[in-house]
């Protein structure tokens, strides 16, 4: 059976003899990946001597150490999910930030092809080499320059002036500039006797570095579900550049049935092949490729390009690969489907990002060769739940975390005392934590065994919401149970809400030794609770409604589902109003979720009406009203003005909706008549109407210029529609023609569908092998020609789709495998990342948009 998550920890075992006895840096994107595959347990078990991260490198990182170890480290490995050239400045840092390190070994995902391949490298065929020497002779040269200011400074102590103060605390300023610029880098590998620095007893060679390629760096949600780390190169890669048939550089341009050749292909395609051949390679698998899709094409075409005689000839696992283009489906991942692990990826906090791609890369270049990924970090509020009586009955474990988190801060030594006693004092009696340290713990996910060999992300992956919330309360009781906790509470067997779930979360936590065994649960079970919550569940349900609403109308005329667009566009108006004078939005629509309700709209649009408009689906009357209601709810919302199409006009607008709503000024005047001095100069302005007169033709002319200015704002949005309402006509797959209108199913479940019954798919290309060529070219003029194989008659199925996918095609795809003649068959899902609404609003309409 082929398991991504076994695949991926035997390739960490692999490398175990460079592990041993070292530091291990992880960057970000390697740190979200090691912890969906539950990888540090194993990366301690195999002799690291700790686990640290690689942006926020300390001095203090080489005094901690798991082992028995007593010698000092002298070994770092660094696994970093970037290019070398994106690294290099944290390398560095962490290099000349330790002591006594005289090895280096680095590993990257991106082979030497890939990194002389890509845009803006400065490293060549021989990528690995070539950045050795260049590290080796950055370093030297940044020791150099420390050992020189060494010398110069005539202070009594030289030791205490060369290391600045809060040396290994102060994180890395991302301001672009050269890492050689900063303070604590320059000096902190100078060797020192007696106070003074001394040179290597080597002869000046302190550093040996090793590159070498490690390929699978994923984020598994399941042994066959998986998606890319937000924060590598792989996924933060553009897929298209900006032309007339592009609509973000994180989504593949809409097809055209020409695909990109040459020096046109995008660099996050590259390296999207570039990871799918080494994936196939450490799987052992042969692949078949097919794609669907003017990107996939490329993609299949360069993985066809890489492969040679020898890879075909070795005994290896046959498998099917398909890859498929998001674009030519942005409907899924634009609803609000019924899944729990959507809901809990929607509703909760993200872990903000380490890096930048503007500081590492400038502006210019981020939108030229790169997008910003969310993090895939869930940020779970333990604190939410683990409070009230249960904080209390273990206040001794509170101020154990309280220690930890101040004990390494050796310069606010003299506070520690001060602040656990104030915590002892809130713990005691006063309000618990409501300023404690305790509210940043915080919970996540990991896709390994988390309690009795039980697989939680996994088992959820594909469940609806109920049936998600009704397992996670099962094993909640079974917790319970296990530990010999009674709860005098009635509990309904398939029912589901927050006033169950807490009670039980509490009472499993309220030891701290069963709060450490069912942590896993917990966790989940808390996520659960949050997704839940009345706030957040009426906003999705709302979503759900509307989109529904907006399906049935698409089966009507264009007439009613225009109407049904300008009237869900004037309600968030209202919202966005109350929402300004109340502060609280109560989990209606606001502007920007009607936006995202108009994407939808026109989609289906295209897919209904292609024929209504000149350059749309609708009719001009038809898209005037909608422009109109959005003008208006602009107008009434200056809050919008972050949007991409808005750009440039906050102030305008801010200023414009203080005078269309003067109560604002009128609540201040008050207090605003008791400072008014009335001096004889403003007597002196009475009788002035020149002035005012002036004053009004001002204010009218700059109302009427930025009306103007946003009427061509809004224009070039529903220019943009008019693109993304071309989509879906592409790839008319039908389903069965007794399909529910209100759920009505995915591409990939469609194209599964007629793929598993050996249907043709409109569209869907082949690429040949380098042997199958040959036959096809050359002996298939004497009879020996390979037939066609097909996708279905392959046992392993591994469908990627580029640009990303959400969970409800995950349960869309195991439908339709269950569904076909062949459900034995094994289905491997991923993408280049995990998709929820809000993630393609910002694609789409947001700050990663092309719009």
């Amino acid at each position: 059976m082929v398991d991504v998550i076994k695949c991926c920890l035997d390739s960490i075992r692999q490398i175990s003899d460079d592990i041993k006895d070292a530091v291990v840096y992880l960057d970000a994107g390697c740190t979200e990946s090691f912890q969906f595959l539950g990888a540090f347990p194993l990366l301690l078990e195999l002799g690291a001597r700790a686990v640290c991260s690689l942006e926020k490198t300390s001095a203090l990182d080489e005094v901690v150490s798991w082992q028995s170890n007593p010698e000092p480290a002298q070994k770092v490995v660094v696994i970093t999910s970037r290019l070398l050239s994106d690294a290099h400045r944290y390398v560095l840092r962490c290099l000349s930030t330790l002591q006594r390190i005289h090895r280096c070994i680095i590993f990257t995902p991106i082979s030497e092809v890939g990194h002389s391949a890509y845009p803006d490298s400065p490293l060549g065929p021989d990528a690995f080499r070539e950045y050795e020497s260049l590290l080796v002779q950055d370093y030297e040269e940044l020791i150099k320059g420390g050992q020189m200011k060494s010398r110069e400074s005539d202070d009594s102590n030289p030791r205490e002036s060369l290391i600045p103060e809060g040396e290994g605390w102060s994180q890395l300023a991302f301001d672009g500039d050269d890492v050689s610029n900063s303070g604590p880098t320059s000096t902190a590998k100078v060797v020192y006797k007696d106070g003074f620095p001394v040179p290597a007893a080597d002869g000046g060679r302190m550093l040996v570095v090793n590159v070498h390629h490690y390929p699978l760096i994923l984020c598994p949600f399941s042994p066959r579900v998986f998606v890319l780390p937000s924060e590598g190169s792989v996924a933060e890669g553009n897929l298209s550049v900006e032309h007339e048939n592009s609509i973000s550089p994180g989504l593949p341009s809409i097809s055209t049935g020409t695909p990109d050749d040459g020096e046109d292909v995008p660099a996050g395609a590259t390296l999207t092949a570039q990871f799918l051949y080494h994936l196939a390679t450490k799987m052992d698998l042969k692949l078949e490729i097919f794609s669907l899709g003017d990107l996939s094409k490329t993609v299949g075409r360069l993985l066809m390009d890489m492969s040679s005689l020898y890879d075909v000839g070795r005994r290896k696992r046959s498998a099917g690969l398909l890859l498929i283009d998001r674009t030519l489906d942005l409907l899924t991942p634009c609803c609000h489907g019924d899944s729990l692990v959507d809901r809990i990826f929607s509703c909760l906090p993200r872990r903000e990002p380490t890096t930048s791609l503007t500081h590492m890369k400038g502006s210019q270049s981020q939108l030229k060769h790169g997008v910003v990924r969310p993090p895939l970090d869930v940020q779970i509020p333990l604190d939410k739940i683990l409070e009230e009586e249960t904080l209390g009955d273990n206040f001794q474990l509170l101020e154990s975390i309280e220690a930890f988190l101040h004990g390494w801060d050796s310069s606010n030594a003299a506070a520690q005392i001060v602040d656990l006693t104030n915590l002892s004092k809130k713990l005691n009696g006063e309000k618990p934590l409501q300023n404690s340290k305790f509210e940043q713990i915080r919970g996540s996910f990991v896709s390994t065994d988390n309690f009795h060999e039980t697989k939680y992300l996994e088992a959820i992956l594909d469940r609806r919401t109920k049936d998600g919330a009704v397992l996670i309360k099962k094993w909640l009781q079974e917790s319970l149970r296990q530990e010999n906790i009674t709860l005098n509470m009635k509990i309904r067997q398939r029912s589901i809400s927050n006033t169950e779930l807490q009670p039980m979360i509490k009472a499993i936590a309220k030891s701290q030794s069963s709060l450490v065994r069912n942590k896993g649960i917990i966790q989940l079970a808390a996520a659960t609770v949050t997704a839940l919550d009345e706030l957040h569940s009426t906003r999705w349900d709302g979503f759900s409604s509307a989109e529904k609403i907006l399906n049935v109308n698409a089966g009507d005329t264009s007439q009613s589902l225009a109407s049904q667009i300008s009237d869900l566009i004037n309600k968030s108006a209202l919202v966005g109003l109350q929402e300004h004078k109340s502060h609280s939005s109560q989990g209606l629509l606001s502007l920007q979720d009607a936006l995202l309700l108009t994407v939808i709209g026109y989609i289906l649009a295209g897919e209904n009406f292609p024929t209504s408009g000149s350059g749309g689906p609708f009719s001009w009357q038809e898209e005037h009203f909608m422009q109109e209601a959005i003008l208006d709810a602009i107008l009434e919302n200056p809050a919008v003005a972050r949007l991409k199409f808005l750009q440039g006009l906050a102030e305008e607008l801010k200023a414009n909706f203080s005078r269309r709503n003067p109560d604002e000024k009128k609540e201040e005047s008050p207090s605003q008549l008791e400072t008014v001095d009335f001096d004889d100069d403003q007597w002196e302005s009475w009788g002035d109407e020149n002035e005012d007169t002036d004053k009004t033709k001002d204010q009218a002319y700059g109302d009427m210029q930025l009306k103007l200015e946003l009427r061509d704002r809004v224009d070039n949005l529903f220019k943009f529609l008019h693109k993304l309402s071309s989509l879906r006509r592409i790839m008319p797959l039908e389903t069965k023609l007794n399909d529910d209108p209100y759920s009505n199913k995915g591409l990939l479940y469609k194209v599964l569908t007629r793929v598993l019954a050996k249907y043709d798919v409109p569209g869907l290309e082949y690429h040949s092998s380098t042997v199958g060529r040959l036959f096809k070219s050359g002996f298939g003029r004497f009879g020996l020609g390979q037939a066609k194989p097909s996708l279905a008659d392959q046992d392993i199925i591994l469908v990627f789709v580029i640009g990303g996918i959400n969970t409800v095609e995950v349960r869309e795809a195991h439908e339709a495998l269950s569904e076909s003649s062949r459900p034995d068959k094994e289905l491997i899902l991923g993408g280049t990342t995990l998709l929820t609404p809000d993630d393609m609003f910002e694609l789409l309409l947001g700050e990663s948009s092309f719009i």
